[in-house]
């Protein structure tokens, strides 16, 4: 069963906890990401390996480059070729595609002689190389690029959006964003398209990534929201927004921040310099100089301190920071680890 493990630092070392407090894996690489479906890439000397969440590294071979772990695999690549290993570093795919992709509902896209098509777990190839870029299947669906456009294919290699966008990407449910001259919209997965293209790209706010059932568009100098039959669904009126979180999402107006519902009722009035999104039922924020933790009816849960950086919390625990020097609280704001200084 796994584990919730989070990110530590002592000396310049990194290394993991649980929900707890107690120290999994000590302190001892440059560094680390988060676990990922029971493993974690981290660097070791000059390469990056998996550990799993005892901390034992996967090192049979010495990989010069890493996926992350997907439907039981990781794609690797060994010299100048990709291709994939399991939890015990076993190869199961042999090293001989150009470039690949992680597994997707039994699928991996992979490139040979320059192409790109998708193999089995057998590495048998189920849609032979011929697309010049592909994406990941999702709900049956992944993009292709064949002739400079791009469309949809089912897993079985066959048109089921025909090649006539600029760009797309991945489908979240039943719709894909895509694009023409700069502007992006939306596509049904019966190929229709429900939101011709028309909204900017503004990177890290409005991107076409559905949150809750919304995505953020700007119009003017204004942000609201679409819903996912394309429809204006909240009306860009604010100053700023972010995505939907349990319910509720955040809005800026006269540059300060605060929290609406779904069908844009005021919930918590705009009073904060900085606020986070709900996660398991807490919110940070940030006002008249220190951090605080609200609950979801906009009630402080956690007192006012004078922090220099309050993360959302994740399976039990938030990141703090104070002069520099790492912490972790729990729920009730308690310190369950500080980094030694």
């Amino acid at each position: 069963m796994s584990i919730a493990l989070h990110v530590i630092r002592e000396k310049g070392k990194f290394g993991f906890i649980d929900s707890q407090g107690e120290i999994i894996i000590e302190p001892q690489y440059r560094e680390v990401e988060d676990f990922h479906n029971s493993f974690a890439r981290v660097q070791l000397f000059d390469r990056v390996v998996l550990i799993d969440e005892l901390g034992r590294p996967l090192l049979k071979n010495m990989y010069s480059a890493l996926g992350k772990m997907e439907e039981g695999l990781v794609k690797a690549r060994l010299v100048n070729f990709w291709g994939y290993i399991d939890g015990r570093c076993n190869t199961i795919i042999d090293f001989q595609f150009e470039n690949c992709g992680d597994f997707s509902g039994g699928l991996a896209s992979v490139q040979r002689f320059g192409a790109w098509g998708f193999i089995n777990r057998a590495a048998e190839f189920v849609i032979k190389p011929q697309f010049q870029s592909v994406g990941t299947f999702n709900n049956g669906l992944a993009f292709a690029k064949i002739d400079d456009l791009y469309g949809y294919i089912n897993n079985k290699g066959k048109w089921i959006i025909e090649p006539q966008f600029e760009s797309a990407f991945t489908f979240q449910g039943d719709v894909a964003v895509v694009c023409d001259e700069n502007k992006w919209g939306l596509v049904h997965k019966s190929g229709k398209v429900i939101c011709a293209p028309q909204f900017d790209f503004i990177p890290n706010i409005s991107e076409g990534h559905f949150s809750e059932g919304f995505a953020v568009v700007k119009q003017g100098d204004k942000f609201g929201y679409i819903n996912a039959e394309g429809v204006v669904a909240i009306k860009p009126v604010f100053d700023a927004v972010g995505e939907f979180s349990e319910g509720l999402s955040l809005f800026c107006y006269r540059e300060k921040w605060g929290y609406m519902t779904r069908n844009a009722t005021l919930h918590i009035e705009p009073r904060f310099d900085i606020a986070l999104p709900f996660k398991e039922g807490l919110a940070a924020a940030y006002v008249e100089g220190a951090w605080l933790y609200l609950d979801s009816d906009g009630g402080i849960a956690l007192e006012p301190q004078f922090w220099n950086l309050a993360e959302s919390f994740r399976n039990g625990l938030a990141r703090i920071e104070k002069d520099g020097v790492w912490a972790y609280i729990n729920s009730d704001g308690d310190i369950v680890w500080v980094e030694a200084e």
